[in-house]
């Protein structure tokens, strides 16, 4: 009796993913003949149809659909047993598959990634930015072996996922010089509906921290005069330089701005007597990994070296 082969569940997938018996080959650098043949050998084998012929389309059958499922699972664990037994060689080859949000991937995560890079030379660095939801939803479907984000992940894709504390950063209100705030420096809490805002887009951890803010100081984010979206926090930086309006970021991404006066930070006033700004404007850095995905050990020394550097940070 022949076996299924791994060839075989990588030519299914192709097709599956291009729903073109041509297309798929083309992608596998093979000839469209060998591609059918491979899907003809599974159905005959199995006695099944992988596939309807609808005319000039294909579509997946019920045997189809679960196939796909479980080839998806028996090929990432083949790759995460061949990543592990290449890591046999003491760390000297190696990927890692970093997913961060945009405020710790582009201004917190590059000094650890050279710090492991010194140690580790050999060890090849995928690191992807995105939204803390873009982030968290990649962490559960293996696209990221670890996720680091700043702001909280839904409840539903968090189930899948561990979280564990591993640096922090705080928000500042900003504007530019041509802002009326600029030169007053404090500025009570009920003026903050009085001007325009820049904000990050939905899903980002910053908008996420800021709307919460609000609402702790008894404003309902939807008062808010909000004339801009961005996908970025340098974005919304360049936005409030110009005079735009004003926008709350990371203190991480506007130091040399403040030392050359370009943006000025504004503090509230008029709280509640229990209620600060420093505290609630502070957040946490959360380190996302899989509950049940093999952890290779290049993300278990990754994480080391993370969690070390923690008191530091």
């Amino acid at each position: 009796m022949a076996r299924m082969t791994l060839d075989q569940l990588q030519i299914f997938l192709a097709v599956v993913q291009h729903m073109h018996f041509t297309r798929a080959a083309e992608a596998l650098y093979m000839t469209q003949p060998s591609v059918s043949a491979a899907i003809q050998s599974l159905e005959e084998e199995y006695g099944v149809k992988l596939f309807h012929r609808v005319g000039r389309r294909i579509e997946l059958t019920l045997a189809g659909k679960q196939l796909q499922i479980e080839a998806k699972k028996i090929l990432e664990q083949v790759e995460l047993t061949e990543r592990g037994l290449r890591e046999l060689n003491d760390l000297q080859r190696g990927e890692l598959k970093l997913g961060a949000s945009q405020t710790i991937g582009n201004y917190w995560l590059p000094k650890f990634i050279s710090l492991f890079k010194q140690q580790y030379p050999g060890i090849y660095i995928d690191c992807n930015l995105g939204n803390t939801a873009e982030i968290g939803e990649g962490t559960v479907t293996g696209l990221f072996d670890l996720g680091l984000v700043e702001g909280e992940v839904e409840s539903s894709t968090l189930t899948s996922l561990e979280q564990r504390r591993i640096g922090g950063d705080h928000l500042q209100i900003i504007v530019g010089p041509s802002h009326p705030w600029f030169e007053q420096g404090n500025i009570e809490v009920l003026e903050l509906t009085n001007t325009a805002w820049i904000m990050r887009e939905k899903g980002s951890g910053t908008r996420q921290q800021f709307e919460q803010v609000l609402s702790q100081w008894g404003i309902n984010p939807t008062q808010l005069n909000i004339i801009l979206e961005m996908k970025s926090g340098d974005m919304v930086k360049a936005a409030v330089e110009s005079g735009v309006g004003a926008a709350a970021v990371s203190n991480l991404i506007i130091t040399k701005e403040l030392r050359l006066n370009m943006l000025r930070p504004v503090q509230i006033t008029g709280l509640a007597k229990e209620t600060t700004d420093a505290p609630l404007l502070s957040r946490p850095f959360f380190l996302l990994k899989h509950r049940e995905r093999f952890q290779t050990r290049i993300c278990q020394v990754f994480e080391q070296l993370l969690l070390s550097a923690k008191s530091i940070n």
